[in-house]
């Protein structure tokens, strides 16, 4: 995906390629962002046009919550 895609890829209803704009509204990848941040995580994406994209989840070893 270009730069533009990377960089708007995580807002609500955002499609970057629109050639299958009828599979999908927009919001999976927002979604999985705010549980991330709600569990004090990160998600980052990289790509290089043409040969793919990778997604980076970091997440705490521990929150200090008591379940």
């Amino acid at each position: 995906m270009d730069e533009k895609t990377q960089h708007n890829i995580f807002d609500r209803f955002y499609q970057g390629d629109n050639s299958r704009s009828l599979e999908g509204n927009g919001l999976g990848l927002p979604l999985v962002k705010k549980i991330i941040e709600l569990h004090h995580g990160t998600i980052t994406v990289t790509s290089h046009p043409g040969e793919g994209s990778a997604f980076i989840v970091t997440l705490p070893s521990s929150t200090g919550f008591k379940y």
